[in-house]
């Protein structure tokens, strides 16, 4: 598949905004930390994804009703979603001038119908490469790479799911009306957007 930019303008995919906060002090203080032990971007990268994926405990597998959506409030709080941790991940990249974008997947959901799922591109070497930061569990085995994707799920065109190929600078509006609006975790669950 090929992976599409929304925006020509390649800054725009290391700016900040109300989700992807990287100027904040939590964030900032995550990605020094993440950036003393790192030998180059690249090894950066994978640091970044590693304690996004590791270190933030995806909000479903842990039963946490918090929603959050805002990349340091993702990192004070340790939770999210795949969409938050997205935003998270993001942050951490674009803190440190690596190009990042938001994309999404049409899944089906363990209880019936579809719904979107969040992860990030990033760019190396002249192009965009699909990282899912969502968090391993068993049948999960999502892993940072640069040379074949290593997501969480691939898309089964025959159960109406399907890849997104467009690539967000800022998180999709109905992605982020869900996440602002949401009480909890279970009212996110039944007003998430299900395609784009």
């Amino acid at each position: 598949m090929e992976l599409i930019q929304n925006t020509a303008d390649l800054s725009a995919y290391l700016a900040a905004d109300e989700a992807i906060d990287h100027q904040h002090p939590v964030v900032r203080r995550t990605a020094g930390r993440l950036a003393a032990e790192a030998t180059d971007s690249y090894d950066y990268a994978r640091a970044a994804f590693a304690y996004v994926r590791d270190t933030v405990v995806h909000s479903q597998d842990s039963g946490d009703p918090r929603v959050t959506w805002r990349a340091s409030d993702v990192l004070a709080l340790g939770t999210g979603i795949c969409h938050a941790k997205s935003h998270a991940l993001a942050a951490l990249l674009r803190a440190e001038d690596i190009p990042t974008a938001l994309c999404y997947q049409r899944l089906t959901r363990d209880e019936g119908g579809h719904v979107l799922h969040g992860l990030v591109a990033v760019r190396f070497h002249g192009a965009w490469h699909r990282q899912d930061p969502r968090g391993n569990k068993p049948g999960v085995d999502a892993r940072f790479s640069l040379t074949g994707e290593r997501l969480a799920w691939t898309p089964d065109p025959a159960a109406g799911e399907r890849d997104h190929p467009l690539l967000y600078a800022e998180p999709h509006p109905l992605v982020l009306a869900a996440l602002r609006s949401a009480r909890d975790r279970a009212h996110l669950w039944r007003t998430l957007p299900d395609s784009l």
